[in-house]
Formats: structure tokens, C-alpha cells, sequence
């Protein structure tokens, strides 16, 4: 055979270059060039391994959310460590935060716990989040290789364990996702900084990257309007829809805090779809602080005054069923609207529904470009 011209047969056997792939390639050498030249079976396997390079690198993802009382005697510590969070709500000078936090603990807990045993003896959240985290890990498959883990503000588990079994896994990146669709420094804000506080107190050198907020995002839009709509049809007459949000002190809004406007991007972007006008109100408050109005108590006294006889009460800022929808809506604010000549009933909680977790499937990988 002349010099120069193609030898397969004379080089096939010949060692190929470790970051090839040899299962099905043919090669040989042209003037002193390495050509390869892979067949079906060969693409396939290439294809498959870059597929595994990239899936070997694991995505920490962290379902930021609350957090809640499993059993009864956790609910006073739970409350401690709510109350003394400086960034949710503001008792007395900052010294004496903790201190005031402990007693509204310790005489609110009583009350608590009787409202969280008619729901069942603790707060379902933690349950919840944890299917919502497996339900997105498995969304998340064909995309790359993420551990999905819940990370809660204020019981277990905290930020600081769930970010050291992530170091511990290999992981060095971690995309923090608020299950707050609406941006406050009440919620997000305050599970964001407890992040970075641990990551750097601990030495993780953890990669964060944060989703602030997705008040419109279409997925979630399109779930809470298929909730309106299957709530509508429990309706034989005129119903009027009320969007309940979880109140906050008046002054983190008047110092620039996006929430309530946000909260208002989501109802316009909904009722696009619904084309039915609804109420906003703000229910949970919780200290001697001017709170966002109108409370969703005075509502229902407004709309009984006004002649309503029906309502659907929509949870807008809440993703997952905890105290706030099985007690206070679906118990407390029927009753009262009861006595007021109404019917109330309140939409299905998003909590893994398979159309919102692909919602947080989107978020993740926007995330991840």
C-alpha cells in the first residue's frame, strides 16, 4: 500500500487516545492525522458518556418553606424560634427580642396546640415538602443529577443540617427554590440570609444561587386557575372568589418590601384566565403591630354586608396545606362565614400536584443556564 494513503486494517488495533471512545470506532491515520469515525453503536455510546460527564456533577436544590410543629410539645419551640426571627416581625429593641419571644412562646402554646390538634396534632408541612422534594427529584432525572432536599426556617430540618449532608454528598452548588412565590424579606429573605449565615459560619464553601421569586410564572398561574375553576364548579349560584394572603406588618411594605405587589401580579395574571374578578385580604397576623388590611375576618363581615351569600377562598400565598388553610380557612373562616349567612368553601392546596411540580421543575433549570 503507497506511503501516506489510508491503512485501517494496518491501525485498528492501535491504542486510541484515552478521552475517545472505543466501542464501535473505526480509525485510521492520513498524513500523519488521527481521524475517528464512530458508527451507530459508537454515537450512542459517546453520547451516553458525555451524558453521564455531565449528570456525575450533582445540583443541591433546597425547598425553602416554614417549617412547622410535628407533635404537640414541639409547637412552643417552634413558636420561640418564629418570634425570634428580627426579620419577621420587630418585638422591642433587639436586645430584648429573644427574651419577648420566649414569653409570647410560652402563653401563646397553649392555643396552639389545641388548634393544631384539630388538624390532626401537628403541622403537615414537613410531610408535604418532603413529597414535594421527591416528587421534583424525580421530574428533575432526564435533566441532570439534583438532590432535592426540604430546608426549613424555623423546625427541622435547618439550613445548616441540610447544607452539611449536601458538602457531605459531593455536592458543591446549590440552588435555594422558596416555596414563597411571592418575594418578602419576612419569608424568602429570611430563609436566604439563614443560608448564607450557615454556609459561611460552617466553612461549606457552598455555591448558592437563589430564586428570589415567581409570582407569574405560567405553570404556577395555570395551577392556581385549574384550582378556581374546580372550585367554581362545586357552585350552583354566583360564588365570589377572595384571595387570602398571609398578612404582613404594614411597615415592611412601606419600607419597599415587593410583596403585596407581587401578590397583585399573580391575581391579575390568574383572573387573565378566570376572567373573574376576585377580593384580596390578609389573614394570620400575630403581635401588636399594624398589620396589612383588610384582615380576611373584616372581609367576610364586608362581603356578608354586601349581600354575598357565596365564596371561594383561594390561598394565594400558599403552596403546600398547613394550620393556615385546614384550620384557619377551611375551619375558622367557615365557621364565621356561616354565622353570616355565607357558604365557604376554599380551594385544594397545590402541594405535589404533578402541573406544580413541574412549575419548580422550570424554576430549577432556568436556574441552571
Amino acid at each position: 500500500m503507497p506511503e501516506g494513503e489510508n491503512t485501517r486494517d494496518k491501525n485498528k488495533n492501535k491504542k486510541l487516545p484515552d478521552h475517545t471512545y472505543t466501542i464501535g470506532t473505526e480509525w485510521w491515520r492520513n498524513q500523519g492525522k488521527a481521524y475517528i469515525f464512530l458508527t451507530t453503536t459508537g454515537l450512542y455510546e459517546y453520547i451516553r458518556a458525555m451524558g453521564y460527564q455531565q449528570k456525575k456533577h450533582k445540583i443541591g436544590v433546597l425547598l425553602l418553606n416554614l417549617g412547622g410543629p410535628e407533635k404537640p410539645e414541639d409547637v412552643r419551640p417552634f413558636l420561640y424560634n418564629l418570634f425570634s426571627d428580627r426579620k419577621i416581625i420587630r418585638l422591642g429593641p433587639p436586645l430584648l427580642q429573644k427574651t419577648i419571644a420566649s414569653f409570647i412562646a410560652w402563653k401563646r402554646a397553649p392555643d396552639s396546640m389545641a388548634n393544631y390538634r384539630k388538624i390532626g396534632g401537628g403541622s403537615p408541612i414537613g410531610k408535604i415538602t418532603e413529597q414535594q422534594a421527591t416528587a421534583l427529584e424525580k421530574q428533575l432525572r432526564d435533566h441532570g443529577n439534583f438532590r432535592v432536599r426540604p430546608c426549613m426556617r424555623y423546625w427541622h430540618p435547618r439550613s445548616e443540617q441540610v447544607l452539611g449532608e449536601m458538602k457531605e454528598a459531593g455536592i458543591h452548588r446549590v440552588i435555594a427554590l422558596p416555596l414563597y412565590p411571592h418575594y418578602s424579606k419576612a419569608t424568602t429573605g429570611s430563609s436566604l440570609d439563614d443560608l448564607k449565615v450557615s454556609n459561611s459560619r460552617h466553612n461549606l464553601e457552598l455555591q448558592l444561587s437563589e430564586i428570589r421569586s415567581w409570582p407569574v410564572h405560567p405553570s404556577y398561574i395555570s395551577c392556581l386557575a385549574s384550582r378556581i375553576f374546580e372550585g367554581m364548579a362545586l357552585f350552583k349560584e354566583p360564588v365570589q372568589i377572595v384571595y387570602s394572603a398571609h398578612s404582613l406588618p404594614k411597615k415592611f411594605i412601606d419600607e419597599g418590601d415587593p410583596y403585596v405587589q407581587q401578590i397583585k401580579q399573580t391575581i391579575a395574571a390568574v383572573e387573565r384566565i378566570t376572567g373573574q374578578a376576585g377580593k384580596l385580604c390578609y389573614q394570620s397576623r400575630s403581635g401588636p403591630v399594624e398589620w396589612l388590611e383588610p384582615s380576611t375576618p373584616d372581609m367576610l363581615k364586608l362581603l356578608s354586608g354586601q349581600g354575598c351569600t357565596n365564596i371561594l377562598m383561594v390561598p394565594i400565598s400558599f403552596v403546600s396545606d398547613h394550620i393556615e388553610t385546614l384550620y384557619e380557612i377551611d375551619m375558622l373562616y367557615k365557621e364565621q362565614a356561616k354565622k353570616l349567612g355565607m357558604r365557604l368553601k376554599s380551594t385544594l392546596g397545590l402541594n405535589d400536584d404533578p402541573a406544580f411540580i413541574k412549575a419548580l421543575k422550570d424554576l430549577v433549570l432556568q436556574s441552571t443556564e
